[in-house]
């Protein structure tokens, strides 16, 4: 089974930390050049603290895809990060979350024969699910160019509220990604599409897929 849960960063042992924070800097700093913070191989930053929550995918007991949820009333990248980036916009008030540090690892994908798996889609769903089963209103993100068209072409209905460059001159996106009941069907028969045999639903918090169920992605 590949396994999408959420757990608190006050609940992270320190060995699931240290694989969770391991792997974000082999994605954000090693692949990606980003420019983040790391130390003794882990990439962490000041929102990685009590107000956050990670949802994780986990195959075989270890993780191959993870982000970052935090409401958007406590501090988030979007008012402070980037918040020089995005001047002009203002994140509503209402029952909101922002994701950040998305990621799927591909070298673990390719060790445990998921890369013909719809992580992709079930870890976009997994973030619908999670928001309307805590009754938030939708999900902020700012997102690469190449990000955002990878969530347009799942068929998620997202929107760009702003756009800016970063450092490296490169497009970056502020999305609006709704959870409602019409972009959960829309993921959901994405998943359906790629696993066609599949009879379990898929609308549950949290989620599970029965990886040796399905055909190639």
């Amino acid at each position: 089974m590949l396994d999408l849960l959420d757990i608190k960063y006050r609940h992270l042992s320190e060995m699931k930390s240290t694989e969770l924070f391991g792997l974000r800097k082999r994605v954000f700093k090693d692949r990606l050049n980003w420019m983040v913070n790391s130390q003794d191989e882990m990439e962490f930053d000041e929102y990685d603290n009590e107000q956050t929550t990670y949802v994780f995918g986990v195959h075989q007991d270890t993780c191959v895809c993870s982000l970052r949820f935090i409401e958007t009333q406590h501090p988030n990248m979007i008012t402070g990060t980037f918040r020089t980036w995005f001047k002009d916009f203002t994140l509503p008030e209402g029952n909101y979350v922002e994701a950040s540090r998305l990621f799927i690892d591909k070298e673990r994908m390719t060790m445990l024969k998921l890369r013909e798996k719809p992580v992709s889609a079930l870890l976009f769903l997994s973030m619908i699910n999670y928001a309307r089963h805590y009754k938030y209103d939708g999900i902020y993100a700012i997102v690469s160019h190449p990000m955002y068209l990878i969530f347009k072409r799942s068929g998620w209905k997202v929107s760009v509220e702003a756009q800016s460059l970063s450092e490296k001159k490169e497009k970056i996106f502020l999305i609006f990604m709704p959870v409602d009941d019409d972009n959960q069907r829309i993921l959901i028969d994405l998943v359906k599409s790629k696993a066609p045999e599949l009879t379990m639903a898929l609308d549950a918090w949290p989620l599970s897929f029965p990886v040796s169920q399905h055909r190639p992605d």
